[in-house]
């Protein structure tokens, strides 16, 4: 479990992005931040993971004060996040296996065989064919990018899982593959899931707990079931722009 209490972050220009910001995020449960563009919800991911240096409050790690940590038990906690990049993020210059190999190596102290084990169990997790274990990045689809980042992003078995806008650049098809994928790796390895996205699909399919930020502050929190009935005129206008969504809403209703 990670807990978000009492967040702020000024930046140096004195604007200030997180105005005290609460948030619980469990364990083998997809949680979502979501928000428009410039509501913070970006920040408060890489504050998480330690990116940004908050200026104020506590992120723990089942109890253990990010902020408060020494240089090595950073080290030592960053063995236990895996990050899924927007983009996808690989090694152009690496073969498929390879990228998956890089966390294992880094951090990793397995043999050269282990690694290779691992690397290939988390590729096969994810549906990737051994053919293509040899192939470059610019040789596979978008799709197959976002699932070699997610097996690379699992390589070190990790209990805490990022991922910022997986379904960017995605077709609605693809997208669907990668929200179920994540979902069942949450759910299967127990991990705790971070999701920073603004994909309306994701939300309503995958959302167990999602976190609405306006203008830094936490609007709302619940789950997609509950994201139909919520009395928020800010979250609604939001997530019910489209007549699609909003047409949706009144068979909920």
């Amino acid at each position: 479990m990670i807990r978000a209490i009492d967040i702020v972050k000024t930046f140096e220009d004195g604007i200030t992005v997180l105005n005290h910001v609460d948030a619980t995020f469990e364990d083998g449960k997809v949680n979502m931040i979501i928000g428009q563009s410039g509501s913070g919800k970006t920040v408060l991911l890489k504050s998480l993971i330690g990116i940004h240096t908050i200026t104020s409050g506590r992120i723990e790690y089942d109890g253990r004060n990010l902020p408060d940590m020494k240089e090595n038990e950073v080290r030592m906690l960053h063995r236990e996040v895996g990050v899924l990049f927007q983009g996808s993020a690989l090694f152009d210059s690496m073969t498929v296996l390879e990228n998956v190999l890089f966390p294992l190596r880094m951090f990793g102290k397995m043999s050269q065989s282990e690694m290779e084990e691992r690397a290939r169990f988390c590729l096969k997790r994810v549906q990737i064919a051994e053919h293509a274990l040899e192939l470059m990045p610019s040789e596979i689809s978008g799709g197959m990018q976002k699932r070699v980042a997610i097996a690379r992003a699992i390589a070190l078995n990790p209990k805490y899982l990022f991922c910022d806008e997986p379904n960017s650049g995605l077709d609605p098809q693809t997208s669907l593959v990668i929200d179920k994928l994540i979902q069942d790796i949450t759910q299967e390895y127990n991990i705790c899931t971070i999701v920073n996205t603004h994909d309306m699909n994701s939300i309503m399919e995958v959302g167990d707990n999602i976190i609405f930020l306006k203008g830094g502050k936490k609007e709302w929190e619940g789950s997609r079931n509950e994201i139909f009935h919520a009395d928020n005129e800010a979250l609604n206008n939001f997530v019910f722009a489209s007549q699609l969504y909003q047409e949706i809403r009144k068979v909920h209703k």
